[in-house]
């Protein structure tokens, strides 16, 4: 079992495996509902040492494979109002600093850059467990959730509504879920 300073993650290089993964964001919408959506073009890794402090993470995003269900939002999302996407292509996250939070979960502190922007980012990571595949692969899952304001990312589109109510919240919700094979 681990203790506070050891991780569940053996040692080593793990790479996201985009095909059991997910990069998902919700946000506000007219200040009531939720609309949901998800990256599919992403890559990611982790290095895991022998404690939870040396873990580093690094991942990509490019931001024209936002998918919410719906091609009209879709591409307004990419336009300039919200990702440019031209411009902007990508979004990166390189970690800085990885705490334990108890056996199982940690915290990562690191810079998100999106938008042109760059801000540190707080996320927490769950490990769900790790297995071995019918291929003889070892892989790991990870929940990892957080919060950021799309308006310290220089993303400000927005409407004011009747009731008060913004048409796009500036709080963006984060869940990652990720399954990881050791190299």
């Amino acid at each position: 079992m681990a203790n506070a300073t050891t991780t569940l993650l053996p040692t080593g290089t793990w790479i996201v495996d985009r095909t059991h993964s997910k990069v998902g964001f919700a946000v506000k919408h007219v200040g009531i509902a939720t609309v949901r959506g998800e990256f599919t073009e992403f890559a990611g890794s982790m290095e895991v040492g022998e404690d939870v402090s040396t873990i580093r993470v690094h991942g990509t995003v490019g931001v024209a494979s936002v998918d919410t269900s719906q091609a009209d939002r879709d591409a307004h999302l990419r336009s300039a109002d919200f990702f440019d996407a031209e411009r902007y292509p990508e979004m990166t996250f390189e970690s800085s600093t990885v705490e334990p939070l108890d056996a199982e979960a940690f915290r990562i502190k690191g810079e998100l850059t999106m938008h042109g922007v760059t801000r540190e980012v707080v996320l927490r990571a769950e490990v769900l467990g790790t297995a071995t595949d019918p291929w003889n692969k070892e892989r790991a899952a990870l929940e990892v959730t957080g919060e950021l304001s799309r308006g310290e990312f220089d993303m400000k589109f927005n409407q004011a509504l009747s009731g008060g109510n913004l048409l796009v919240g500036d709080k963006i919700k984060i869940t990652l879920d990720i399954s990881a094979v050791r190299e």
